[in-house]
C-alpha cells in the first residue's frame, strides 16, 4: 500500500459508519482496538526514524546557510579592509555552494513534508484508539448491568431473564453507536475535499525539488561591485 493510500484510509476512519454496520459493535470494537494499537505501535517506530531524517536534512540546509552567510560576511570584511581580490574569492566560493544549498533546502522540504505525513497519521490513529476505548468501557459497564440483572431476576423465568439481557444488550450497542455518532460530530473523519487539499499540499512538498530562482542571479564580480558601493567613502 502507498503512503497516500495509507494516509488517506488513515484520515478518513469513520468509527461510527463502522461500528454501526456491524452485528456486534462490542465485538467490532474491541478488535478495532487490537488493530489500532498495532498501527499506532507501527507508525511511531516509522515516525521516529522519519523525524530522525528530517532533524538530520535541517541540520545540514542550516550548516549550509551558515556558511554561505560566513562567506559574505568574511568578502564584506574585506572590502572594508581594501581587499577586494580576498572578496572576490569568497564570493565565488559562495556561488559554488548556492546549487548545492538548494538541494539541502528540497531535501528538507520533502523530509518535513514525509514528518508531517506520519504525525498526523499517529494523532489520528491515537484519537480513534481513545475514542474507542471510551466507548468500549461505557458499552462493557452495560453489559455487567445487563448481566447483573439477569442474576438477580431469579423471580422469573429464563425466558424473561434472557429477554431482559438482549434488551439491555440491544441498548449497549445503541449507546455505543449514538456516543460514536456524536464523536464524529463534534470531531469527525476527515472531510472528503480537505483531505485531498491537504494531501495533493503535502504531496507536493513531497516532491519538492531544488529551486535555484532564490538564489542571486549575479556574478561574483556583480556582487563585488555591489559590496563596494555599499562601504563607498
Amino acid at each position: 500500500m502507498s503512503m497516500w493510500s495509507r494516509f488517506r484510509d488513515v484520515m478518513k476512519a469513520n468509527l461510527h459508519s463502522m461500528l454501526e454496520r456491524s452485528d456486534d459493535p462490542e465485538r467490532t470494537a474491541r478488535q478495532y482496538m487490537q488493530q489500532l494499537t498495532s498501527d499506532i505501535g507501527q507508525v511511531k517506530a516509522e515516525t521516529a526514524a522519519v523525524l530522525a531524517e528530517e532533524s538530520r536534512s535541517k541540520r545540514a540546509w542550516d550548516e549550509s546557510s551558515g556558511e554561505i552567510a560566513k562567506l559574505q560576511r568574511y568578502a564584506e570584511k574585506s572590502v572594508q579592509n581594501g581587499d577586494q581580490e580576498g572578496a572576490l574569492r569568497f564570493l565565488e566560493k559562495k556561488a559554488q555552494l548556492a546549487p548545492k544549498h538548494s538541494e539541502l533546502q528540497a531535501a528538507h522540504e520533502r523530509a518535513a513534508a514525509k514528518a508531517d505525513v506520519m504525525k498526523q497519521m499517529q494523532i489520528k490513529l491515537t484519537s480513534d484508539l481513545d475514542t474507542l476505548q471510551t466507548r468500549y468501557a461505557d458499552i462493557q459497564n452495560k453489559l455487567h448491568e445487563a448481566q447483573t440483572l439477569q442474576q438477580s431476576n431469579s423471580n422469573h423465568t429464563y425466558s424473561s431473564a434472557n429477554n431482559a439481557l438482549h434488551d439491555m444488550q440491544q441498548k449497549a450497542n445503541q449507546a455505543l453507536n449514538e456516543a460514536e455518532a456524536l464523536a464524529e460530530v463534534r470531531g469527525g473523519a476527515q472531510p472528503e475535499e480537505d483531505l485531498d487539499v491537504l494531501i495533493a499540499r503535502l504531496e507536493q512538498q513531497m516532491n519538492a525539488q531544488p529551486d535555484h530562482t532564490g538564489t542571486s542571479d549575479s556574478t561574483p564580480q556583480e556582487e563585488l561591485a555591489a559590496i563596494q558601493q555599499q562601504y563607498k567613502g
